[in-house]
C-alpha cells in the first residue's frame, strides 16, 4: 500500500492485477488499473518516488513497482480517481497505467535480481534518488534513480534468511542529521541505516522473544515507535498465527506486547498510518481459493498505550 492524500493505494497482489484506491474519508474503493496480463504478482514492491520540484500538494505522483518471486520493473504517473479536474483528461503523458521502466533514452530497465520475493524497499539519499533493497536471502543493494544502475551490493550481517520483514528509515533523535563533506556535497545519516561514502555500517538490535519466530507480519513505522502486527511461525512442524500487537521504541531500544489483539489473526499482511496520522490501515492478501482479502483499521488514539506521536 502506498498512502496519498487521503487515498491508500493498493497495487496488486497475490494472484491479482488490479489496483485501486481506498478512500479513507468515504470509506469506498474505487478501480484504477491492472498490471498487465504478462506480469505475476508473488511478493512484490511498490514505493512512491520522490520529485523535490513537485508540489506537494499535487493530485499526482509516480509509483515504481519491482521485484517480487517473478520479477518486473514498472511506472505508473498516478492521478487521483477520485478528482474531478477536467484537465486529468488532458495530460500530455499516459496516467493510470503501468509502463515499463525506462531511463532517458527509452531502454527498458530492470530493477532487482530473478528472486526478490518478500524484498522491501526504502527511498533515500541526498536528493531522494537512492532505491535501498533488501531481499532475500541475506541482500542488500542501492539502485540510483538517476544513473539508472546499482551501485551498491552488500551482504546483511543476518543469522537467518530475510523475506517480508520489517525495514524502515529513521533519522537520528525524531530529526534528520545532515553533513557537508569537503566537496560540499550532503549526506544524511538515519538510524536504522548508514550509507556514506559507499560503505555501510551495521549494528545489532535485539528482537523481542515474542516475536522472534514470527514473519509475514505487518508494520507500521510512527515517529520513534515500530507497531508489529500478526505474523505467522517460520520454524517448527505447526503453523502458528498471530493476532498479537508489539511495539519497538528506535531511541529506547525497547519492545513490549501490547495488552489489546487484533479481531482476527493476521499473515502476508501489510499495514499503513493514514497521511493525517489518525487510522492505521492493515490489508491481508488473498492468499487461497477459498480465502478473501481482509481490510482491517484501527484507530490510533485507541491504543492502550502510548505510541510517542
Amino acid at each position: 500500500m502506498v498512502p496519498h492524500k487521503h487515498e491508500l493505494l493498493i497495487c496488486g497482489g497475490y494472484k491479482e492485477r488490479n489496483c485501486y484506491s481506498y478512500h479513507t474519508l468515504k470509506n469506498e474503493y474505487k478501480f484504477i488499473c491492472s498490471y498487465p496480463n504478462d506480469v505475476n504478482l508473488n511478493g512484490h514492491c511498490v514505493v512512491k518516488l520522490v520529485d523535490n520540484n513537485k508540489n506537494k500538494d499535487s493530485n499526482e505522483i509516480t509509483l515504481l513497482s519491482f521485484g517480487g518471486y517473478y520479477k518486473h520493473t514498472l511506472i505508473m504517473k498516478y492521478v487521483s480517481v477520485w478528482s474531478n479536474d477536467d484537465n486529468n483528461d488532458n495530460k500530455s503523458y499516459i496516467c493510470n497505467q503501468w509502463i515499463p521502466f525506462t531511463d532517458n533514452h527509452n531502454n527498458p530497465i530492470m530493477i532487482g535480481s530473478d528472486y526478490m520475493q518478500g524484498a522491501r524497499a526504502l527511498i533515500g539519499g541526498s536528493n531522494n534518488h537512492l532505491l535501498f533493497i533488501t531481499y532475500t536471502f541475506k541482500n542488500i543493494c542501492v539502485f540510483d534513480l538517476n544513473k539508472f544502475q546499482f551501485i551498491k551490493y552488500h551482504t546483511l550481517p543476518t543469522y537467518n534468511n530475510i523475506c517480508y520483514h520489517c525495514f524502515v528509515l529513521k533519522p537520528e533523535n525524531g530529526q534528520e542529521t545532515i553533513e557537508i563533506n569537503e566537496e560540499n556535497k550532503i549526506k544524511k545519516k538515519c538510524e536504522m541505516l548508514l550509507f556514506y561514502n559507499n560503505t555501510f555500517e551495521f549494528y545489532k538490535l535485539r528482537v523481542c522473544d515474542d516475536i522472534a519466530i514470527f514473519g509475514c507480519y505487518a508494520y507500521v513505522h510512527i515517529n520513534n515507535t515500530i507497531l508489529f502486527f500478526g505474523g505467522r511461525s517460520l520454524t517448527g512442524k505447526s503453523l502458528v498465527i498471530s493476532n498479537e500487537l508489539h511495539k519497538y521504541l528506535i531511541q529506547e531500544k525497547t519492545w513490549s506486547t501490547l495488552e489489546i489483539t487484533l479481531p482476527n489473526v493476521l499473515r502476508y499482511c501489510s499495514a499503513i498510518l493514514s497521511e493525517d496520522n489518525t487510522y492505521i490501515h492493515m490489508i491481508e492478501e488473498n492468499i487461497g481459493k477459498d480465502t478473501v482479502t481482509t481490510h482491517m483499521k484501527i484507530k490510533v488514539n485507541e491504543l492502550s498505550d502510548p505510541l510517542q506521536l
